[in-house]
């Protein structure tokens, strides 16, 4: 299946198929995938997308979910993987463990949806027996005599046992002969409960296990005689409908012990107990979630030992990436967003940073505390550094704390609502964030003095960024500034260099000085530095080329560096002057249209971002 087809999960219902149980048979020789079970089918759905990329993400999930690579990772190449391969990984129960709204709903949403998707493409195509309630696998009305031969044959296990409904019918109906039963195509839909199954927790007094397995139809046992026929029974608890796919546990942990203990024989042997009937078959990839302080009650309470070591648990942590946390904002504000109402640069990642400062957990290392852990974390530039922080904040569940993805997007929201606001920018956005704060009286006073703390981070990052925008919006002619920087700094170093040994001294050092120590070159080392300059300058003329500044990296960046500080005097007093004539107006009206010229800025976040900096600078 393509990537376009499953991001919107819009594939068209294939036409109905029914035929006999030898034409199934055919088809499985032909095509053993449409007989694979059901963690096999779901690694298959996501790898349809598209495999593995380069950088470790899978395409499924592009566009849907953001900075929850490595959980995904886990899911796919540590749980379905080896679960689609037949190894004891299928027999353990996907528990997704994290804080409120991380994500965890959202990822079984999407694995639903890809799979309902899946089901109606050629690839994904899957077959039941017609008319049984758990849309059994048709393969199951094979006697265990003939099993291991048909086996080897199609090239697929054939692992499980006929419902009690299917028995029934091939015994009573068909006098044994289970080659007259017909086979027909299934559709997963989680609308028609249909391979999917859903189980939310209520009160614990007032569950009912029939909502999992089944019940008696009261009305049924009249005309049939018997509540063990099968054809008084209903086969529509969530365990039975969710045959052959997913089957969902919201708050997992929540439910009560004899809902827990049904889950471990289904887990393990691939079956359940309901009242009257024998042990059923099921095939379904169990995801339950929760949040970590009910997980962590649990594990401790020795009477869940059974279960938990039949539980694969995969922690589902608040993003940690700002760039991916600017995305979920934009994500969520799409579909409402005035077109009125501007967006200006830097105000959500500024509330990014604010929640991604919120979730670091500080570490001991140099370097490991909160604001250098959120600047490597946004920049990422030293690549080796940054995966050992990750890694080692994975470990220490690092995410699992936080400010609540939903408090920021509510923030968002008042903002975006706003009848009065035309623009909104990063000082906006903290006004707002501050109010929030300031209205909810439930906020703890040691977690509201942090909040006051990351909020003064965030704040101190946007004034940073912001800076170094407005200064290169004031470099009109960015690129004959550096050249003319390049150039009389070439020419005092090769005038340092040639007088070498003489008394004179006919060359600026102060100028060469402000450029070297931006490199971290001592005094000491500059002489030899300034007679590497001079070697390639005398290498080009013999090549017949000519030595541009873009020809050193570390010297290009720190002219760069000198011009930006040679711009902050400008700047400064351009924009604080007390009476602006009509050449500082010039060049304030220059620098902001070409803020707008980026296509980021509109005329009111240009000009506010300008007279901001200029405060700043004269602070």
């Amino acid at each position: 299946m393509s990537d376009s087809s499953m991001a919107p999960f819009n594939v068209p219902e294939p036409s109905p198929w029914s035929g006999t149980f030898q034409q199934y048979l055919d088809q499985v020789e032909a095509t053993p995938d449409i007989a694979d079970s059901a963690h096999r089918r779901l690694y298959r759905m996501i790898l349809a997308a598209g495999p593995k990329t380069a950088e470790g993400r899978y395409p499924f999930f592009d566009g849907m979910l953001f900075g929850m690579d490595e959980t995904i990772r886990v899911l796919v190449d540590d749980y379905l993987r080896p679960a689609a391969l037949g190894y004891e990984v299928k027999k353990r129960i996907l528990l997704l463990v994290g804080p409120v709204s991380g994500g965890k709903s959202t990822l079984v949403w999407l694995l639903k949806r890809g799979l309902e998707a899946f089901s109606r493409t050629d690839a994904g195509a899957l077959y039941g027996i017609q008319g049984c309630p758990m849309h059994e696998d048709p393969l199951h009305l094979v006697p265990q005599a003939l099993r291991p031969g048909l086996s080897r044959r199609l090239g697929v296990p054939i692992e499980g046992e006929l419902c009690p409904w299917c028995r029934y019918q091939v015994e009573r109906v068909h006098q044994g002969r289970f080659q007259d039963v017909m086979v027909e195509r299934v559709i997963l839909s989680e609308q028609r409960r249909v391979g999917i199954g859903t189980y939310a927790p209520s009160d614990p007094k007032s569950q009912d296990i029939s909502e999992l397995t089944g019940s008696v139809d009261f009305h049924a046992i009249s005309q049939y005689g018997s509540e063990s026929d099968p054809r008084a029974f209903r086969f529509d608890g969530e365990l039975n409908i969710a045959n052959r796919g997913v089957m969902e546990f919201q708050e997992m942990l929540k439910l009560d012990e004899k809902f827990l203990y049904h889950l471990l024989s289904l887990s393990q042997e691939g079956n359940f107990k309901t009242g009257r009937y024998e042990l059923i078959s099921a095939d379904e990839v169990i995801v339950g979630h929760t949040n970590e302080h009910e997980y962590t009650h649990f594990v401790q309470n020795p009477r869940n030992e059974a279960l938990i070591s039949r539980l694969f648990v995969l922690p589902v942590p608040y993003n940690l990436d700002p760039a991916a946390e600017v995305r979920i904002y934009e994500k969520l504000l799409e579909a409402h967003r005035r077109p009125t109402v501007h967006m200006a640069p830097l105000a959500l990642e500024t509330a990014a940073a604010v929640s991604i400062l919120s979730r670091i957990e500080e570490s001991p290392k140099p370097g490991g505390d909160r604001l250098s852990k959120f600047q490597l974390y946004s920049t990422k530039q030293d690549s080796e550094r940054y995966r050992a922080m990750r890694q080692e904040g994975w470990l220490q569940g690092e995410g699992m704390k936080g400010l609540d993805p939903r408090f920021l997007f509510n923030r968002l929201a008042a903002l975006m609502a706003d009848d009065t606001l035309e623009c909104v920018d990063a000082s906006d956005v903290l006004s707002s964030i501050q109010r929030g704060i300031d209205r909810d009286p439930f906020i703890d006073k040691a977690i509201r003095g942090h909040m006051q703390e990351w909020m003064q981070m965030a704040r101190e990052w946007y004034d940073r960024q912001v800076e170094q925008e407005v200064l290169e919006a004031f470099a009109n002619d960015w690129s004959d500034e550096l050249a003319n920087l390049y150039h009389n700094y070439v020419d005092n170093a090769v005038a340092a260099v040639r007088a070498s040994g003489h008394s004179s001294r006919n060359w600026d050092e102060a100028l060469l000085r402000s450029v070297e120590e931006r490199m971290g070159i001592s005094e000491i080392q500059a002489a030899a530095f300034r007679e590497e300059i001079y070697t390639r300058l005398e290498l080009a003329k013999k090549q017949q080329r000519v030595m541009s500044f873009l020809d050193h990296t570390g010297l290009h960046r720190a002219l760069r560096e000198k011009l930006l500080d040679d711009m902050r005097d400008e700047v400064k007093i351009t924009t604080q002057g007390p009476i602006p004539d009509r050449r500082t107006l010039e060049k304030i009206e220059r620098a902001a249209a070409s803020l707008v010229a980026t296509g980021r800025y509109c005329p009111r976040c240009a000009s506010k971002a300008i007279h901001h900096v200029g405060s700043l600078l004269n602070r």
